[in-house]
């Protein structure tokens, strides 16, 4: 039992100190004056002062504190500020008259007073959310602390301290007195009692020194980096400074980012790997982590519970309470086992792999080369459409397989895909634990190694103090606790006689625990180290290969050409779509928001079909003679309005916009074109140079050729000119360009821009700015070019093509992307004057552009979208999906605007609303957080701080809801 002093001190209230009399403590001894707010604490009153000069911070104690660890605070503090690369830390202040520590009695109570400097920054408790990268730098500036302390000494250190976790056990036996509710209090018990009793054997080896003792997120003082996140840099309230167990500063600071965690304990490594790079923990320092965590939680809402029931108006306990009860239901959620495990791995002390070398099989009437392993991971050929989100797949192929070959397996560590679930923002557990075997009923099974037999209902378990097989599917005649030698019969497989029976099998290295029969993706290794595979068992291999994404991008980065960029620094492996979803290689479902190519959705059968048929029928380029390039260009030209009736085929939207302008050039005799800044129009030479976006070519402007003549962008939220209005603004800067290229005697060959301003963000262009243009390019015997790439083909919903909402008809219609939902395909769409000027200059076909599979994926994608009416879709689905975007603007400043319409949406962030500083860094982080969410977003514009929205038309309204959803909670808790 500790010692009485400590659990009297356990039940004192705060100081009852006002204001006003903090106030006159700070004019009377420290000679300031200035604002006052109190400042939450557990036992004692701390005041803020603000004076014109500084912030400071009034710490008043109890007398019943010894004076002498207050001055053990104080000199912990000066001595951790020697330390050059030390984390900030408050400074103690001397009174006026010299002291440290003042003596004063308020109303017949004595306190004890000091006063520190004040550190600038928020705690990180009010954040829902911490990214990786802050909770190593917590873990980081930990291992900092603790170095700073280890040669740290004072005799103030020697204390009885209710939060030392030397100590945890019987004061939380004491603080449990206060707990009424009975369940709860029984709960904490016995996890207190099961962490006591795991660390007692290590306890020996666990170092001692000075420790800080309370780096919580409570106690960190974080500011905000380049990219909006708070990263910690600051440690406040050295209160609980003491000699204790090193490894206890990182399970007090990990114990306090388990309210952060989302349920998910394995959260806390990050700040293990970063503290071990500092300051290395010893084994038994790392198996002692976990319990201590545990056992720091369950103190913390002991004592909470104690502290309401003496201090019921305590605001700063109420408001903490919530979060330490969260903490203590994460840290007892799982098996001791298994986070002792991640964290050793963490950190590269994995435990040896359990050998299974010397087990007989488990079936010895079965030939282990006559079993069919059954595929169910991502890429499967047995999964076709959506039938995998038939609850009963697996079994259907598994039974399949089996009656085809009289024995089929699963495969242990198999990424399943039919354990996806989209529209999920965790991603799911599908890495299988176990493997499932199919074969006749009756097949007789022996024990593979000597145990003892443990039954619960149909589920039985080989035990032994090392292993354990858990088996589902044999009817064992053996009793509960019989013991069994290897190679002993068990029963046999259950079922009537000549049906298929299953036989399910899960090792498992901790005796103690019921493992789940799959993992999340993230915790597989560990959950893979305790359940071993059961190959040994059966003779045969009956592992699924590991993916290999790393090295399958470190060949990309080898052999691929490095401007040919990823999404992400660190991307998914993406194998397989469906409709707006796509899968990575753990089965991970992700919504695609931003893959304008796939108009129809992925995967669309009716497509693969019909590509498919034209593939085994014929494939070959456009100068041949064949039905469906006569009827795809046909079916073309009637899209388009009068007049563009001449169709040309390519093979993407770069080659139509470089087309686009030969034609121009060859209709006018001249090459000077007209463009638009910030816009983007691809990759070729000619295309190009029309290009002026710095987010895709940060030389742009430098690089233009005399030909190209930009001008500004009429960009209504953030150019020169804003709103509606602005159109005659937006004009003019087009006439004085078109009125230098007068002025040098040169001709126009025409003028090219997006209808919608598609690269910016899907910004709409003034009102009747292209009718305005289009007159001053055509006067000047100019064509004019609509790039309708990215935004036309029925993604604005409201309109098929993106002009039509001006009000126009260009002479030059591009498109591409969506038109072949990822097939190679582009066209041109002109008049028959126009194209025949091209052809003056010598003929023109492209390889893929019109070929047979092409020309048929084009018109099958027309179909599709009529028969499922995708363009209304996107105009319904569309004008939802912005509605609940434009009120996360009216919560969320960092929401500027939201741009476009139907299925082109654009998401703008600013810092600020007034100036419009672009939210830049942020806006890349909040990307990387929605991957995290299960949603692939990226930026967009010149400054990529707009979310660039353009998802498959088939986008349905629910996965609508969870993007405003998953966006809302990156807003609401941070990236």
């Amino acid at each position: 039992m500790p010692d009485s002093d400590l659990l009297k001190r356990t039940e004192l209230p705060r100081p009852t100190v006002s204001e006003e009399q903090a106030r006159d403590i700070l004019k009377t001894h420290y000679g300031l004056e200035g604002t006052i707010k109190e400042l939450g604490s557990q036992q004692d009153r701390n005041f803020r002062i603000d004076t014109r000069e500084a912030r400071y911070v009034l710490k008043i104690s109890r007398e019943e504190y010894a004076t002498i660890e207050l001055a053990a605070q104080n000199a912990a503090m000066r001595h951790l500020a020697t330390f050059p690369g030390m984390a900030r830390i408050p400074e103690p202040v001397l009174a006026t008259g010299g002291e440290d520590i003042l003596f004063v009695t308020l109303d017949d109570e004595d306190y004890q007073i000091r006063l520190l400097t004040y550190l600038d920054g928020e705690p990180l408790t009010q954040h829902k959310y911490l990214a990786p990268q802050v909770v190593a730098e917590l873990g980081a500036l930990t291992a900092r602390i603790a170095l700073g302390l280890k040669d740290f000494i004072h005799p103030g250190l020697d204390r009885e301290l209710q939060w030392d976790l030397r100590r945890a056990g019987p004061v939380a036996l004491h603080l449990l007195k206060s707990v009424t509710d009975q369940t709860r209090r029984d709960h904490i018990a016995k996890a207190m009692v099961t962490a006591v009793k795991r660390i007692q054997p290590l306890a020996g080896a666990l170092r001692v020194q000075a420790i800080h003792h309370d780096i919580t997120d409570d106690n960190v003082v974080a500011r905000p980096n380049d990219k909006g996140r708070l990263m910690p840099d600051g440690v406040i309230d050295f209160g609980d400074v003491v000699t204790g167990w090193l490894v206890a500063d990182l399970a007090v600071a990990c114990a306090s980012l388990l309210h952060h965690a989302d349920g998910d304990p394995f959260f806390i490594l990050p700040a293990v790997r970063a503290f071990q790079q500092h300051y290395p923990l010893n084994e038994a320092e790392l198996k002692a982590l976990w319990p201590l965590i545990v056992a720091r939680a369950g103190v913390l809402v002991a004592s909470t519970e104690q502290q309401l029931a003496i201090d019921p108006d305590n605001d700063y306990v109420k408001g903490n309470a919530e979060h330490e009860r969260e903490m203590f239901k994460v840290a007892t959620s799982v098996p001791f086992a298994l986070i002792e495990t991640a964290i050793l791995g963490a950190v590269g002390h994995d435990s040896a792999q359990y050998e299974t070398d010397g087990f007989l099989g488990l079936l010895p009437d079965i030939a282990p080369e006559t079993i069919r392993l059954t595929d169910l991971s991502v890429t499967s050929e047995a999964f076709i459409e959506d039938n995998w989100s038939d609850p009963q797949i697996d079994w259907k192929l598994l039974a399949h397989a089996a009656a085809e070959t009289g024995a089929a397996s699963t495969r242990y560590g198999e990424y399943r895909l039919s354990y996806t679930r989209t529209l999920s923002v965790h991603p799911p557990a599908t890495f299988a634990l176990h493997v499932d075997i199919c074969l006749p009923a009756g097949t007789p099974a022996i024990a593979p190694f000597a145990a003892k037999i443990v039954k619960d209902g149909q589920h039985l378990i080989l035990s032994t103090q090392e292993i354990s097989l858990h088996i589902d599917g044999v009817d064992c005649p053996l009793d509960d606790g019989d013991e069994i030698e290897a190679g002993s019969p068990i029963g046999t497989i259950a079922g009537a006689e000549g049906a298929v029976g299953g036989l399910r099998l899960q090792l498992c290295r901790d005796p103690d625990l019921v493992p789940p029969l799959f993992a999340r993706p993230s915790h597989a290794a560990t959950w893979a180290r305790l359940c071993p595979s059961p190959a040994a068992l059966i003779g045969t291999n009956l592992d699924a290969p590991p993916p290999q994404s790393a090295a399958l991008l470190a060949k990309r980065r080898k052999s691929f050409a490095g401007a040919q960029k990823n999404y992400y620094a660190d991307p998914p492996q993406i194998e397989r779509g469906w409709r707006e979803h796509m899968f990575d290689v753990t089965g991970r479902s992700y919504l695609d928001m931003v893959n304008n190519v796939t108009i129809l959705g992925h995967g669309h059968p009716r497509l693969a079909h019909a590509a498919g048929r034209q593939w085994s029928l014929l494939n070959t380029n456009s100068r041949f003679h064949y039905a469906s390039v006569a009827e795809f260009s046909d079916r073309l030209a009637s899209l388009a309005p009068d007049g563009l009736d001449t169709v040309f085929l390519v093979n993407s939207g770069s080659e139509a916009v470089d087309l686009a302008l030969r034609l121009a050039w060859a209709k006018t005799g001249s090459h000077n074109i007209v463009s638009l800044l910030e816009a983007y129009h691809g990759w070729t030479v000619a295309s190009d140079a029309v290009s002026t976006s710095i987010a895709d070519n940060p030389r742009a402007l430098e690089t233009r050729p005399r030909w190209v003549h930009p001008v500004t962008a009429p960009n209504t939220y953030r150019g020169p000119y804003r709103g509606a209005t602005s159109t005659e603004d937006y004009v003019s800067r087009v006439s004085r360009t078109l009125d230098t290229i007068d002025a040098a005697g040169e001709r126009l060959a025409g003028f090219i821009c997006e209808s919608v301003y598609g690269n910016a963000g899907g910004i709409p262009l003034p009102p009747g700015y292209l009718a305005e243009v289009y007159g001053m390019i055509r006067a000047r015997g100019g064509v004019c070019i609509a790039d309708e790439v990215q935004v036309g083909y029925g993604r604005l919903g409201h309109f098929f093509w993106g002009f039509e909402e001006q009000g126009v008809v260009p002479d030059i219609i591009t498109v591409a992307k969506g038109m072949g939902n990822g097939q190679p395909l582009g066209a041109v769409i002109t008049s028959r004057e126009i194209a025949d000027a091209l052809e003056n200059e010598g003929y023109f076909f492209s390889s893929a552009g019109g070929s047979p599979v092409s020309s048929v994926v084009g018109m099958t994608v027309l179909d599709i979208m009529r028969d499922e009416n995708l363009q209304q879709n996107a105009r319904d689905t569309g004008d939802y999906l912005k509605s609940r975007l434009e009120a996360l603007g009216q919560r969320f400043p960092l929401v500027g605007a939201v741009h476009g319409m139907g299925l082109y949406l654009g998401l703008e962030f600013v810092r600020d609303r007034e100036t419009l500083e672009p939210a830049t860094e942020e806006t890349a982080a909040i990307c990387d957080r929605l991957l995290d969410l299960g949603v692939i977003m990226q930026p967009t514009g010149d400054h990529l701080n707009v979310l660039k929205i353009k998802p498959p038309l088939c986008l349905s309204r629910d996965s609508a809801d969870f993007f405003a959803a998953m966006l809302e909670k990156v807003l609401s808790e941070g990236w």
